[in-house]
């Protein structure tokens, strides 16, 4: 079976790929590298076919869709911030792009794709942890907005065009390879200046973390296990951490103790963020897995491997 993953040289992608062909399966790549990169596969060699295009040309999706069986729908703007700045960012990266990914299924045969969706589609959520059927769904964020339009036109293509469908929605995913967020962007401060540390909002923000490795085994165990025409998983943990408490651990593993962390105030840090969200998974959980790490833990390991990858202060 070929599988094609779509943002395969990114955060999330790459992982996922490392698992595909862990499992044997044969995996194709599509990725323009504009957040992605070649090094994440290149322990790979001539085990995966890698194909530089982008998602909207639709052209080159359904060249690369030729022969797939399955497809795994990663690519996205990986940073919501820049949808306040560039506000066609998310709507050409995401809608757009997952409806030529669609189309190309649909013209090539395709049957079967599974879509990294996101929390933040539950916008502020009045239930937490919040579950798969909260409702009615108000995301706050363009990337958000995105990732809901690109789930109701998956949902679309299974009802009339007769696909069968993962929507995953992701907790936020950490660990090694990681090119953006909060713990990403505290240790890029601190090589900046280790004498303190800025942090957006008031540091009370509490979210679920989930480690990238846990992530991706999650996404194959879940489609491996389940066979609805409409299959929807949250992927998290069963707990928070504060960005305060992020902090305070990036301080402790880059050796920063003695730096200040300075808060910037207000309750969120950027204009679409979510101040506190905790996904209910207990329906993964149900299917029989169990993630690695905790939300903290997940958050220390990937300062102690970012710190690897990017040095120390």
């Amino acid at each position: 079976m070929v599988i094609l993953v779509t943002g395969g040289a990114g955060f999330v992608g790459s992982h996922l790929v490392d698992r595909l062909v862990e499992d044997g399966q044969n995996v194709r790549v599509f990725d323009n590298f504009s957040s992605g990169r070649e090094d994440f596969l290149l322990h790979h060699g001539d085990t995966i076919q890698t194909i530089v295009g982008d998602l909207l040309d639709l052209d080159a999706v359904k060249t690369a869709m030729k022969g797939v069986e399955m497809v795994y729908h990663l690519a996205a703007n990986p940073d919501i911030r820049l949808g306040t700045q560039v506000t066609d960012t998310d709507l050409k990266q995401g809608t757009v792009a997952t409806y030529n990914v669609l189309e190309a299924m649909r013209l090539e045969g395709t049957k079967r794709i599974a879509f990294a969706s996101s929390s933040v589609v539950y916008g502020e959520a009045e239930i937490m942890p919040t579950p798969e059927d909260y409702g009615p769904l108000f995301p706050i964020s363009l990337y958000g907005a995105s990732k809901l339009a690109s789930e109701a036109l998956i949902t679309s293509w299974v009802g009339t065009f007769g696909l069968q469908a993962w929507i995953f929605r992701f907790a936020n995913i950490v660990g090694s390879r990681g090119t953006h967020g909060v713990i990403f962007d505290f240790i890029h401060k601190l090589h900046r200046d280790s004498n303190s540390l800025e942090v957006l909002g008031n540091g009370l923000q509490e979210k679920s973390y989930m480690e990238v490795i846990d992530c991706a085994s999650a996404m194959i165990h879940v489609v491996k296990n389940t066979d609805n025409e409409i299959n929807c998983y949250n992927l998290g943990t069963k707990d928070t951490c504060s960005v305060r408490r992020i902090a305070e651990i990036v301080l402790e593993e880059t050796g920063c103790t003695n730096a200040s962390i300075d808060y910037t105030g207000g309750d969120r840090g950027w204009a679409g963020d979510v101040p506190r969200a905790m996904l209910d998974a207990q329906r993964l959980f149900a299917l029989g897995f169990t993630p690695s790490h905790d939300s903290e833990g997940a958050v220390r390991l990937t300062a102690r491997v970012l710190v690897e990858e990017i040095g120390r202060p």
